[in-house]
């Protein structure tokens, strides 16, 4: 879900850009219509700004939906924000000049594959660069088919003892593994910010969400309960007990490097389960410190195991871990049309699968709506993650009376409160997008 971005716009609308003129009118069929860049909307005649003719002859359903949305003011209210996006400055793009790539924490920094309670090189490695510079901050080995059926094996073998061993023995690794996270939190945000880009307050938080996933079930592990249900004879009784299903394959996106995967892996792991997790190709290196913290936290070989691969190798490895028929279950987030080809891969051998997808996220906001608090809640739907996350707004909808001081004050909002730059930078509050393809969008 999180990999699935805003409909396209054009690239110099930003690191942030606002909605893009793919959005369209609340009731509508087609797409707003969008002028060029020139004078705001109150400016333009009334068919640049989407105005529709009434109806000849009495109106019908259609017609007084028609009517009915004639009191939302979209189309101005995409040029408004267009023209508040040209205060911001230029998007931060990749390039192949620019400051060094940030120093790392040589202690939690990996370069290899984690399988089976070691480090592993692949034939080829691929590079992770700074998205605020294009600087290659490291190379990390390009694991294939091979690697990942291995990195199963190990999960496999793994799982008879980590599902037997006692419900406090779990928490407890767990509860460590949590604690090195926290004890070095300021490292992990840092590798956060070098390959991900979002500023090192917003990678700071994120490291203390994703540890507190590791608390959480920690404490829960200890709490897997059966159940004993009323048989419908007498002579029978009922019992349920809870069993880890087997290995896990956790398949990851880029916008939150950590978080998403100690959600998923906590869990699994807190039930007996092993896994094997393929992060996302722009953000290895925050899924192999955790690898690290977890070995050093005494979590037992083959139970963690982490396949980090290029984006060329990407669909391959997903085919091969979907196929397997030693993976028990499958967990994704990301976009919906990857989801759609894991799901049809896991079909064949009738895998459980737990599908985050991308979707779509409208700002409403009617005339009865307080404008600082629409505006505030705009500014941080919009703008999280420099519109990066999967619940960021992708389109805005403002009901007619409300509409200019909406836009007048978030126009303002951006003006005060954004600021454009590198995640290491003190003040930036919008790190770069992701790559070029997201620039590209």
């Amino acid at each position: 879900r999180a990999q699935e971005e805003p409909r396209a716009r054009p690239a110099a609308w930003g690191a942030a850009g606002v909605p893009g003129p793919g959005s369209r009118r609340l009731g509508g069929s087609g797409p707003v219509p969008h002028p060029a860049p020139g004078p705001i909307a109150a400016e333009l005649p009334p068919a640049a700004r989407g105005a529709r003719p009434g109806p000849r002859s009495p109106p019908g359903p259609a017609a007084r939906r028609r009517a009915a949305m004639a009191s939302w003011r979209l189309p101005r209210t995409l040029l408004l924000l267009r023209a508040a996006q040209r205060l911001l400055p230029a998007p931060l793009r990749r390039s192949g000049s620019g400051p060094a790539p940030p120093r790392l924490p040589g202690s939690l920094v990996r370069s290899g594959g984690f399988v089976g309670g070691g480090w592993v090189q692949a034939a080829s490695a691929f590079p992770v660069l700074d998205p605020a510079s294009g600087a290659e901050v490291g190379r990390v080995a390009d694991c294939g088919v091979a690697e990942a059926r291995a990195a199963v094996r190990a999960a496999r073998e793994a799982g008879p003892g980590w599902s037997a061993a006692p419900a406090k023995e779990r928490s407890a690794l767990l509860r460590k593994w949590y604690s090195l996270m926290m004890e070095n939190k300021d490292d992990l945000a840092k590798i956060i910010t070098a390959e991900n880009g979002k500023p090192l307050k917003e990678a700071e938080g994120e490291i203390l969400y994703s540890a507190s996933f590791l608390e959480w079930f920690a404490e829960e592990a200890r709490r897997i309960y059966g159940d004993i249900i009323p048989p419908s004879v007498k002579d029978r009784r009922i019992l349920v007990l809870k069993q880890p299903v087997g290995v896990a394959a956790i398949i990851t996106p880029w916008n939150f490097p950590s978080a998403m995967i100690t959600r998923k892996v906590g869990a699994a792991l807190a039930a007996g389960c092993t896994v094997v997790v393929k992060p996302a190709e722009d953000t290895p290196l925050s899924a192999l410190a955790l690898a690290e913290l977890a070995n050093q936290a005494g979590i037992p070989a083959g139970v963690y195991n982490v396949v980090p691969c290029s984006q060329q190798q990407t669909p391959a490895v997903g085919e091969a871990l979907c196929t397997d028929p030693l993976v028990a279950k499958i967990s994704f987030t990301g976009s919906t049309a990857t989801g759609k080809i894991l799901l049809h891969h896991a079909a064949g051998t009738v895998k459980r699968v737990s599908m985050e997808l991308g979707g779509h996220a409208p700002f409403i906001v009617f005339d009865s709506a307080d404008v600082d608090r629409a505006v505030a809640g705009a500014l941080a739907s919009k703008y999280r993650n420099s519109g990066q996350t999967c619940v960021c707004t992708n389109r805005f909808l403002v009901q007619k009376r409300i509409h200019d001081a909406f836009v007048e004050k978030f126009a303002k909002a951006i003006e005060r409160e954004l600021r454009v730059g590198n995640g290491f930078d003190e003040g930036t509050t919008q790190g770069p997008l992701i790559n070029e393809k997201a620039v590209g969008k």
